[in-house]
C-alpha cells in the first residue's frame, strides 16, 4: 500500500483546511486509516483513525481529545481515499500530518504503512 497525502498549506487560525490521503492497493477498503501528526521539537502523535465498515457510523471513528469536536476523519472506498476536514483551526494545530494506513488486526499504535506527509501551518 502507497500513500499520498495532500492539502496541507498556511491558513489563520480559525479557518479550516481538508487534507487528502490517496491510497494504491486492491485491498484499502479493508484497511483501517489514520491521521498522525509531528510538531517541530515534538513526537509523532495520534489525530484520528477510522475503521473499514461497508455503512458509515460514529463508532468506526476515534480523535484526540485535542481534535475532538474540530476535526472529522472520512474515506471513500470507491476512490481509495481518506479525508480530514479540519475546522477551528488553532496554532497548536501547526505540524506536518500524515496520514497511515493499518492492516487488519494491527495494533492502533503501530501503523503498517505511512504516507510523506504534508504540512499544515496556522497562523495566529
Amino acid at each position: 500500500v502507497q500513500l499520498q497525502a495532500s492539502g496541507g498549506g498556511l491558513v489563520q487560525a480559525g479557518d479550516s483546511l481538508k487534507l487528502s490521503c490517496a491510497a494504491s492497493g486492491p485491498t484499502f477498503s479493508t484497511y483501517a486509516m489514520g491521521w498522525f501528526r509531528q510538531a517541530p521539537g515534538k513526537e509523532r502523535e495520534f489525530v484520528a483513525r477510522i475503521r473499514w465498515s461497508s455503512s458509515w457510523s460514529a463508532s468506526n471513528t476515534a480523535y484526540a481529545d485535542s481534535v475532538k469536536g474540530r476535526f472529522t476523519i472520512s474515506r471513500d472506498n470507491a476512490k481509495n481515499t481518506v479525508y480530514l476536514q479540519m475546522n477551528s483551526l488553532k496554532p497548536e494545530d501547526t505540524a506536518v500530518y500524515y496520514c497511515a494506513a493499518y492492516r487488519p488486526g494491527s495494533s492502533w499504535s503501530t501503523p503498517d504503512y505511512w504516507g510523506q506527509g504534508t504540512q499544515v501551518t496556522v497562523s495566529s
